[in-house]
């Protein structure tokens, strides 16, 4: 059962979330919130943030180093993980959901959705080399 009582941190996080490209971690998510609410603990914003995955409000990105990554932007898009500063970028692209229909032709249960993460080098790490 997911709570659905009111909480004005939990809502200052989502809007962080909602209002940055950064795709930040919860340690980032915590260093932001407590310069509002300074009495604030790590364990909250966790909480908060899982709840908030929970809900749909955020996206939860689990990253290939076993880091977590969070997303306010909740439509779906596609994300490109760069291996050298492990950030994570929005991908402006054309949606492939029509991948779930080829994932679906040889198997007899039901998708119903996907993850796909892009990795590599972002320009900024390209560029530093």
């Amino acid at each position: 059962m997911i709570v659905n009582k009111y909480s004005r941190q939990r809502e200052a996080i989502r809007e962080y979330l909602m209002q940055t490209k950064e795709h930040p971690t919860a340690d980032m998510v915590y260093m932001k919130i407590r310069t509002i609410y300074p009495n604030i603990s790590l364990g909250t914003v966790y909480r908060n943030l899982n709840l908030l995955a929970q809900k749909g409000e955020i996206i939860k990105i689990n990253c290939q180093d076993g880091s977590e990554r969070f997303d306010g932007n909740v439509s779906p898009h596609y994300h490109f993980l760069c291996k050298s500063c492990r950030r994570v970028h929005d991908l402006e692209m054309e949606s492939i959901e029509h991948i779930n229909k080829i994932a679906g032709a040889g198997f007899k249960g039901k998708i119903e959705g996907h993850v796909t993460f892009f990795y590599g080098k972002c320009p900024e790490c390209l560029g530093d080399e």
